[in-house]
């Protein structure tokens, strides 16, 4: 390396946990009716206030300019540009509760169009004659007083990062964009979501789930006229992620499954006539996940993946997932059955909006969160429309990453990645860090608590073992009936690849992970003694209290298991971290949502009760949040999460302790830190 490489070195920083919110995140972005302008949205937090606000912004495609159209003094969020392309409707939490407000394109106040009691929770959608604006609100006045008792009689109750569902359930509204009294479609109490215009504006398209008399969790389509006569879709067929009409509105296209395939089975793109009947799968013979996407840490609010009809109705665009890469394709609506990418590379890709001339997606790579780019139709003349963080990540050393390839214990190929650090000699201390789901994957996106790792002189060693989508059905569904298994065996063989690389040093070896990599944090311990620290963050430690506590209990953990709890007990137990858990010698710290309905409480609490009376070095964080809170949440859950990994691992394998800085960050003892 020359002297100027070393000086430039010098001068430029690690990320370090200071650094979370010094970060700006693209949240969602819209084309203009005439395609010459695009709104979008950036989220950013005020590190001292602690708090996260979201601002529009207006971009001219002809000169690359971009203008700010609210103040981002709240949460401004999910543009829709009017049929006439004059204003924006938006959601915010500038009052009391989100409502929508409109806002004129020129410049002027924004105006509150809603004021529901509860708030508005999804929308808005204009319809075609820009009339009308519908949208999804809680018919409820007031949610049920915590502290007076309260009777429960739904299948699924209370969900995570929603709660008790009886007074928040969402219906389906509309409102003239004018102003004045909404109108209530719905009544079904179900969580409706994403309402969607026909193009002849006399239906409203929209999800249902959280049926009352049903455990079942994945939503169905349904139609709803201005009348509010509402007809099922797609039911009992199966289930739809996300949907989108045809432009001349005679059918429906939407990304989902039917009934009876293996939980981790990939989702299919259909399309189904307006007034129903037997989907047509048009992806049969895509062997990857249509709709996928990969596991980041960072707080992007889009949920459900886009599809993106072309004008002429030909054709759909939509993210499909290919092991540890986001593409965009280009997939046919007609006979015969094809498809083709249209944008690729290492990267995720995320379709926003189309026109005839444009198609507008997002961009995230392993070094970057997500920026604002543009192509044609065919992927032809990419450009990048937002430099977000440009000056910001100039100011880093940032790591390099090695992709891995090796075999698992019975010989099928599994990848993986490991992002090396900028500081220190190989082999490095080397972190585990296993993605959650477990229906998921690791790869081309943005993580923080990577680059904070790896900043601090940690590789970071990512895998996408058995139960990983993108990699075909076989892949993914082959833990059913036997967690801890393959999905174990294939992140020990990446760990004694990544030791005989010369990358990982053996005797500095830690694991973590949230969810189902909480779960697989926790199976690791109590196999092994071979690494020093774990941090595992909300898992499922027990699969028998899991199906009664959980949210999706009663039907997640028969899907993942192969039966009901009374049926096949020796597979509960056999799958769940909390047998084997006194055998832990590890030094384990739990990070816990107080409100994840998902992994609740009591399976952190199972592990760290016997981890206690087994004498094994363990400590509990308890974090005012839910299920993946560290990800989306609230700043200083964010925060206080990515500085408790970091001291433990720092602590326990490289001997640096943090004890003394804990109270200043906001972490307190409470009692649960041994003497």
């Amino acid at each position: 390396m020359t002297e100027g490489l070393l000086v430039e070195k010098r001068q430029r920083q690690m990320v370090e946990p200071a650094d979370l919110f010094r970060f700006m995140f693209l949240q969602d972005a819209r084309l203009s009716p005439n395609g010459n302008t695009v709104a979008y949205v950036v989220s950013h937090v005020d590190a001292e206030k602690e708090e996260e606000y979201a601002a529009i912004w207006l971009l001219s495609l002809e000169t690359g300019e971009s203008r700010r159209l609210t103040a981002g003094l709240a949460r401004d969020t999910n543009p829709q540009w009017s049929p006439d392309g004059k204003q924006i409707a938006f959601l915010s939490t500038r009052g009391d509760k989100p409502q929508i407000y409109l806002i004129p394109v020129d410049g002027g106040e924004a105006r509150a169009l809603t004021a529901m009691k509860q708030g508005v929770g999804g929308g808005p959608a204009w319809s075609p004659s820009g009339k009308q604006i519908a949208f999804t609100a809680c018919p409820a006045a007031e949610p049920p007083d915590p502290q007076k008792p309260y009777r429960v009689t739904r299948h699924i109750y209370r969900f995570d990062a929603v709660g008790y569902l009886d007074s928040v359930v969402q219906d389906i509204y509309v409102i003239p964009a004018e102003g004045g009294e909404p109108k209530q479609l719905t009544h079904d109490d179900c969580q409706n979501g994403m309402p969607l215009w026909s193009p002849d504006g006399q239906e409203i398209l929209f999800t249902a789930a959280m049926f009352p008399d049903s455990h079942r969790v994945y939503p169905a389509l349904r139609i709803v006229n201005l009348a509010g006569v509402v007809r099922d879709l797609v039911k009992d067929w199966g289930y739809a992620i996300s949907a989108a009409w045809t432009p001349d509105g005679q059918r429906v296209v939407f990304v989902g499954s039917p009934f009876g395939r293996p939980i981790g089975s990939q989702n299919d793109l259909w399309v189904i006539d307006r007034q129903g009947g037997e989907p047509e799968c048009r992806t049969a013979g895509l062997t990857f996940q249509v709709g996928g996407g990969l596991q980041a840490d960072m707080p992007v609010y889009r949920a459900f993946p886009n599809i993106l009809v072309s004008r002429n109705g030909q054709a759909a665009y939509v993210q499909v997932q290919e092991g540890g890469m986001v593409s965009i394709y280009r997939i046919a609506l007609n006979e015969p059955e094809s498809w083709s990418p249209v944008m690729t590379g290492e990267r995720t890709c995320i379709p926003l909006d189309m026109d005839d001339k444009h198609l507008l997606f997002a961009v995230s790579t392993l070094d970057a969160p997500p920026e604002l780019f543009i192509a044609t139709v065919a992927g032809s003349n990419e450009r990048r429309l937002t430099r977000l963080n440009a000056d910001l990540l100039a100011e880093y050393v940032l790591p390099t990453v090695e992709h891995l390839s090796f075999s698992g214990d019975d010989g099928v190929p599994v990848e993986g990645w490991v992002m090396k650090p900028c500081i220190g000699e190989p082999p490095y201390p080397t972190i585990l860090y296993i993605h959650g789901g477990p229906h998921s994957g690791f790869g081309h996106i943005f993580s923080f608590d990577f680059q904070m790792l790896a900043g601090a002189g940690y590789a970071v060693l990512f895998i996408n073992q058995r139960g990983s989508t993108g990699y075909g059905d076989e892949f993914s569904t082959r833990i059913i009936g036997d967690w801890g298994n393959l999905d174990y065996k294939d992140l020990m063989a990446g760990v004694d690849f990544a030791i005989a690389e010369g990358i990982a040093d053996p005797r500095r070896l830690g694991c973590c992970g949230l969810s189902g990599g909480g779960n697989l944090t926790c199976w690791i311990v109590g196999q092994t003694n071979r690494f020093k620290a774990a941090v595992p963050e909300n898992p499922v430690t027990n699969w028998v209290s899991m199906y009664g506590v959980g949210d999706v209990g009663p039907w997640f953990a028969p899907a993942e298991m192969g039966g009901l709890p009374h049926e096949i007990p020796e597979v509960y137990r056999r799958c769940s971290p909390i047998t084997y858990a006194h055998r832990c010698t590890t030094p384990t710290l739990l990070v816990q949502g107080e409100d994840d309905y998902r992994c609740p409480a009591e399976q952190a609490e199972q592990f760290y009760a016997v981890l206690k009376a087994s004498g094994c070095i363990v400590e509990m964080v308890r974090l005012p949040a839910s299920h993946a809170g560290s990800i989306h949440g609230r700043p200083i859950v964010r925060r206080v999460q990515n500085e408790v990994l970091l001291d433990w691992m720092n602590h326990y394998l490289l001997g640096i302790s943090e004890d003394d800085e804990r109270s200043d960050r906001g972490v307190e003892s409470g009692g649960v830190t041994d003497p």
